[in-house]
């Protein structure tokens, strides 16, 4: 009897180590089919790809053109890109619709349109974009309330407020001219009347438009404005304009001629914007005594304004917008501040209660005392002062 139940369980122990053994090479298997399963969907996804590039090999390439004109009979004029090779030819009725001048098209070699392309523009002029709305405000701007009144009637009411000229019959300025110092707040305007006009803020620099190849000053001018086109309602704003916008006097070189032909390219351009258009212009430079007189003339630039040193009114109201958020000690007077401060611009003020309070902060204070702006004031103006003599 005891030796029947010691078989027993030997063979219930047999039969439990097998069937271990067998769940165990059945997970194993389970593993090994997954990883099939994944490699062979690895190689259907190569095969795809290889056949995708065999066909696109096969394919017999396209050129890029663009439509010049469109007949009445439904045949277009087009220009080919790169030859400048131009021909009429015929198109489907499924794509003569989305065609008109200026939209760039695949032909074959048969000269027969294939489809249209989308416009694209310099990577260059995208990154120029900033924020539909910036978020600087006209709170944030001290003083220049004269300037920024006249600014804002050639260029937020046009956008937001097109009515009040239809009504009275007047056309708005077409375009605003920001002069003055550096640092004196001429970018921060062209801001904050982009956020008040709920506007896409397009910003380039004039140096960015100087180009060594012939004709990509002009194409990038052109991009910038297809695209503040298509952005509308919208502001551009060009700073340091007087890189391409000084009097023309060529020296015989091609640079010189690259930089006029970027000017006249920008001056037709302004030319062909309606003045109650969604799409407004400024621009700002430091020597507008450099600027072209075509530049300047009723029609391209009719308001053009100075944007002067801030008074002693600004500057106060500068230094308080500033140091609104720093813990003040007592003994700071913004009136004292302000009268120790003649002849410095919007920038230096800003400069001048980010320096106190980094004086603060090196002292691991709790507050800012009015030591701490005047070595702020001592730092600022001799910096200034250095600058000013190494560009005599």
């Amino acid at each position: 009897m005891d030796e029947t139940i010691i078989n027993t369980t030997a063979n219930d122990n047999d039969l439990t180590y097998k069937e271990t053994e067998v769940e165990s090479e059945l997970e194993d298997l389970k593993i090994r089919v997954a990883l099939q399963q994944k490699e062979i969907m690895n190689l259907k996804a190569e095969c795809d790809q290889l056949k995708k590039e065999n066909n696109q090999l096969k394919r017999t390439p396209l050129f890029v053109a663009a439509v010049v004109d469109i007949f009445e009979n439904g045949e277009v004029y087009l220009r080919q890109q790169g030859n400048n090779q131009e021909y009429v030819t015929t198109v489907s009725d499924e794509i003569r619709p989305m065609l008109r001048p200026g939209v760039k098209v695949a032909v074959n070699n048969a000269l027969s349109v294939v489809r249209t392309i989308e416009s694209s523009h310099d990577t260059r002029v995208r990154v120029m974009e900033l924020e539909e709305s910036p978020d600087v405000t006209f709170e944030q701007i001290g003083g220049l309330r004269d300037v920024i009144e006249e600014v804002r009637e050639a260029v937020e009411y046009p956008l937001t407020r097109p009515e009040i000229f239809k009504k009275i019959g007047v056309e708005p300025p077409k375009g605003i001219l920001l002069h003055g110092p550096p640092g004196t707040g001429k970018t921060l305007i062209a801001k904050a009347v982009a956020h008040e006009a709920h506007a896409t803020f397009i910003r380039m620099s004039g140096s960015e438009l100087v180009h060594k190849f012939i004709g990509e000053g002009a194409q990038l001018v052109r991009d910038l404005f297809s695209m503040a086109r298509e952005q509308a309602p919208s502001i551009v704003f060009i700073d340091e304009i007087d890189a391409i916008g000084s009097t023309r006097m060529h020296d015989g070189t091609s640079g010189s001629a690259e930089v006029q032909r970027t000017l006249m390219q920008l001056l037709a351009e302004m030319d062909g914007f309606d003045n109650r258009g969604d799409v407004r212009i400024m621009a700002a430079t430091n020597r507008v005594d450099m600027l072209d007189p075509a530049l300047l003339r009723p029609g391209r630039f009719d308001r053009i304004m100075e944007v002067p040193l801030p008074d002693e009114t600004a500057r106060f109201e500068i230094i308080r917008i500033h140091s609104s958020r720093m813990h003040l000690a007592p003994d700071v007077s913004i009136e004292d501040l302000t009268r120790m401060t003649d002849a410095t611009t919007g920038a230096e003020l800003q400069a001048i209660c980010r320096e106190a309070g980094m004086n603060a902060v090196r002292r691991e204070a709790d507050e800012v005392h009015m030591q701490d702006f005047m070595g702020a004031i001592t730092k600022v103006k001799n910096k200034t002062t250095a600058t000013d003599i190494m560009f005599l």
